[in-house]
């Protein structure tokens, strides 16, 4: 079982217009709603996957609910601990001009007692679980070490910015933009190197359109991209993880999990909707990744 932890998720949704003019109404051309926020992302690009999966979340008010009844509509697992406020919300608006303008909610904050009861739930789960994903923010309100205190046992692949990474995880996945900050380092293949040698496990940089590049556990370096872009980025970099993480529970090494990473965020970019991917399309998207050492 794979165990996706959602300690910060959000009620996603995607506006694609036109064009974009301040002050002006606009009717999207399409509209996309999901239970979002990372951790969310990689459990249901997972589940799609075909991976055994089970989320955890903290969840609050009407949004949450909202978001406990999708998940169950989409077969997804969840494990809930439950705060008074209400979910957040992030808004993504695509189409008018090149890339994605973003608006994320920080959220309300999360008391002592809320967090330490998610935190019971989480680590009453880690011991069952293959594979555990740390992904995204923690809410306000939660301990700063949080995730370091969620990393005592089990293998975690760590998707956290610059949080949780001298625990040690199995993993850590970051952007080009995270990775240029976490170790002082503009260039990807040697952000890579320095993340692997912080944390001893492997290290991942994705950079877009780009694609990324992996040092496994034994410092071998590879670098690889999928052949194809789509028009929805959001949340490539979750499906990214959660077709490694699939793949690496399924006992492929590494170059062949790297591909099924690939060719997962290849495959969310090509539907509106983040963590919203095609099976078969990300297998054939893997296959046809390019993957070099070095």
């Amino acid at each position: 079982m794979i165990l996706c932890v959602a300690a910060n998720p959000s009620v996603d949704r995607l506006f694609a217009v036109e064009e974009l003019t301040p002050g002006a109404i606009h009717r999207p051309a399409e509209f996309a709603q999901v239970p979002g926020g990372k951790g969310l992302n990689v459990a249901r690009s997972a589940a799609a996957l075909g991976g055994e999966v089970t989320a955890a979340a903290l969840l609050g008010g009407h949004a949450g609910r909202w978001i406990a009844e999708q998940l169950e509509a989409e077969g997804v697992p969840l494990r809930a601990a439950w705060f008074e406020a209400e979910t957040r919300s992030s808004l993504s608006v695509a189409g008018a001009i090149e890339g994605l303008t973003e608006f994320y909610e920080h959220g309300h904050p999360v008391s002592a007692s809320e967090w330490a009861a998610f935190e019971e739930l989480v680590s009453a789960l880690i011991p069952d679980a293959a594979w555990t994903t740390l992904s995204g923010s923690l809410p306000v309100g939660a301990p700063p070490d949080g995730y370091e205190r969620l990393m005592r046992s089990g293998r975690v692949a760590l998707d956290a910015r610059d949080r949780g990474i001298d625990a040690r995880p199995a993993i850590v996945k970051l952007n080009a933009a995270e990775a240029a900050q976490a170790t002082g380092l503009g260039d990807a293949p040697a952000a890579a190197d320095k993340l692997h040698r912080r944390s001893g496990g492997a290290a991942i940089v994705t950079r877009g359109e780009e694609g990324a590049v992996l040092v496994a556990p034994d410092g071998t370096r590879l670098t690889g991209r999928s052949p194809a872009a789509g028009p929805y980025p959001v949340g490539s970099g979750d499906a990214f993880l959660a077709g490694l993480v699939v793949a690496l529970d399924r006992g492929a090494g590494w170059p062949d999990a790297f591909r099924a990473a690939l060719g997962a965020g290849a495959a969310n970019a090509e539907l509106p909707g983040a963590g919203r991917l095609d099976r078969a399309r990300a297998e054939e998207l893997a296959a046809r990744a390019d993957v070099d050492a070095g």
